[in-house]
């Protein structure tokens, strides 16, 4: 019965699979000419990820193109801010822009814990269609960001590049900056509980900005959190796949196999088969070939993911990017990842 599930629910969860899954992070996106075109008739993000018909179309694209082992939420890991009194836009070209950033105790206090069937009930609509629309050709995945990263947002306000803001509550406030972090964590657990039970089979946490800590801070203010928000999913939902990613991750992948989750997703600053040495032999890995190398030839892009897989042989490993595909990528080198990977086993053989 299990060979009738999708190939990379099957893979995630550890059972011996034909071919590694290929899925890529951002796959729904910039660098497709139909995303492009629907995104200049429907130019507020928050629409097109917020319209349930918009974002499942959205979703869908690369699908429809492509074919992959994933088809994940058209969303943003902001997403759920509003259901907890926290206002978000999203511009071109600047990124996210918190309303009022949150600086002090009573704004932390004054957040609402999240209840996303009543504001975000289109998320599970999108899920529940996608579940149904792509059957068994491939795993529906959920995703959220990590209390670390959603703080770094909501308290600098923005984007940022030296995170000085955050980090100054750290090391001057720090219990003020626990009580949101603890907030966000049961918070961004509820919202992956709403996500499974709406259809997601496999679910990712991205902790985008927590490479941006010192494995001390990290330990303190990054993986504690992390932790809390895979146990209170894994205590409901213990068969659900939970990957972690983290960019910059390399001076703490230990540190994140010891979170709790399933599988790590590699970035590409890191070397499949050192990342795999460092991590214990049950955790899983998700990865990790170079965005950048996308913008070269086809086969280019064949020779390294022969040698990622190659390295990640005789481990469970779901096979991605170490980073969401870039905008301007060429569509058809989006294509050619995708035929590569399908096709690897034909290449590096059985052996």
């Amino acid at each position: 019965m299990s060979d009738t599930l999708p190939l990379l629910l099957r893979a995630a969860r550890g059972e011996s699979v034909e071919r590694p899954p290929v899925w890529m992070m951002r796959q729904a996106g910039r660098y497709m000419k139909v995303y492009r075109d629907l995104r200049d008739r429907h130019p507020s993000f928050r629409e097109r990820s917020e319209n349930p018909d918009l974002s499942y179309e959205i979703s869908m694209q690369p699908f429809k193109a492509f074919q992959p082992d994933g088809v994940i939420l058209f969303s943003d890991i902001l997403t759920p801010l509003p259901g907890m009194g926290i206002e978000f836009d999203i511009v071109e070209s600047k990124g996210p822009q918190i309303g009022d950033p949150i600086r002090n105790l009573s704004q932390v206090e004054a957040l609402r814990p999240l209840q996303p069937e009543e504001s975000m009930p289109f998320v599970g609509e999108v899920l529940g269609r996608l579940r149904s629309s792509v059957g068994n050709q491939a795993a529906v995945l959920g995703f959220v960001g990590a209390p670390w990263t959603l703080a770094a947002y909501v308290v600098e306000g923005k984007s940022s590049k030296n995170y000085a803001v955050i980090k100054k509550m750290a090391f001057q406030e720090p219990e003020l900056l626990h009580k949101l972090l603890d907030h966000f964590a049961t918070s961004i657990a509820t919202y992956l509980r709403y996500q499974i039970d709406s259809g997601a089979q496999v679910v990712q946490m991205f902790d985008s900005w927590a490479g941006q800590l010192s494995p001390a801070d990290y330990d303190t203010f990054a993986a504690p959190y992390q932790k809390k928000v895979v146990d209170l999913v894994k205590q409901t939902h213990p068969d659900t796949p939970f990957i972690l990613y983290i960019s910059g991750s390399a001076g703490v992948l230990e540190r994140m196999g010891r979170t709790g989750v399933d599988i790590i997703s590699l970035d590409w600053t890191v070397d499949m088969a050192e990342g795999l040495a460092r991590l214990p032999d049950h955790i899983g890995v998700q990865g990790n070939v170079d965005p950048g190398l996308l913008f070269g030839t086809p086969e280019a892009i064949r020779d390294r993911i022969d040698d990622c897989v190659r390295k990640a042989r005789g481990r469970r490993h779901i096979l991605n990017l170490g980073h969401g595909i870039l905008p301007g990528t060429p569509e058809e080198n989006g294509r050619a990842f995708f035929e590569a990977g399908k096709t690897v086993m034909d290449r590096i053989g059985e052996g």
